[in-house]
């Protein structure tokens, strides 16, 4: 070590305000660092299922709002071919809320996706009452980036998906604290690669 550099740390340890400046920017350049590994410079998070998993993360969030604007962008990795051939028509789960108070395997609606006849189709998807439905609301491409809107009514729940809207009804009409949920594989199959999907909340 140079006798500048031994004389510089020494000057820190004995000055307090100038330990405390060298500790903040440490600090401040560290979360910088951690921060830009979670979130591009666009705002997106990538949110990553690993090859024979289900679930992206388990990140736990909270809301009172009812209307959610988000943007997506899915990767080649979205292209996949289940082993049991009707697989391929289960509906993946890309981000939703939970509703009506309860878990999101009772009462939660979502947007969800699956790779059909080489297109990639979004659809809504809901519990409602423990039971599950869903509906195409239409094809998107490849690594383009896809608006999303979600606005929850006392009746009923509106999507829409890069300017494609459909609604479908609602088991409940209060306000509710919700809470969000993230991108999950299956159905039957887990994930059988690596699979990649950017989301900007």
């Amino acid at each position: 070590m140079t006798t500048i550099w031994k004389n510089y740390l020494r000057i820190l340890k004995n000055n307090k305000k100038f330990l405390i400046i060298f500790t903040l920017v440490k600090t401040f350049v560290f979360l910088s660092i951690f921060s830009c590994r979670k979130v591009d410079e666009q705002g997106f998070k990538t949110y990553t299922i690993k090859e024979n998993k289900h679930r992206s993360t388990y990140k736990y969030k909270t809301t009172r709002g009812n209307e959610f604007y988000i943007e997506c962008i899915f990767d080649s990795s979205a292209i996949y071919t289940t082993t049991d051939p009707l697989n391929q028509y289960d509906v993946n789960k890309l981000w939703g809320v939970s509703d009506c108070g309860d878990g999101h395997m009772e009462n939660s609606i979502r947007l969800g996706w699956r790779w059909l006849n080489d297109s990639l189709e979004i659809h809504w998807f809901k519990h409602q009452l423990g039971q599950f439905t869903f509906e195409k609301i239409t094809t998107v491409d490849l690594c383009e980036t896809i608006p999303i809107f979600l606005h929850i009514k006392q009746d009923n729940y509106i999507i829409c998906v890069d300017g494609t809207c459909d609604s479908t009804e609602r088991n409940c009409n209060g306000d509710y604290k919700r809470y969000f949920l993230y991108p999950y594989f299956g159905g039957d199959e887990t994930a059988p690669h690596c699979i990649r999907i950017k989301i900007k909340e």
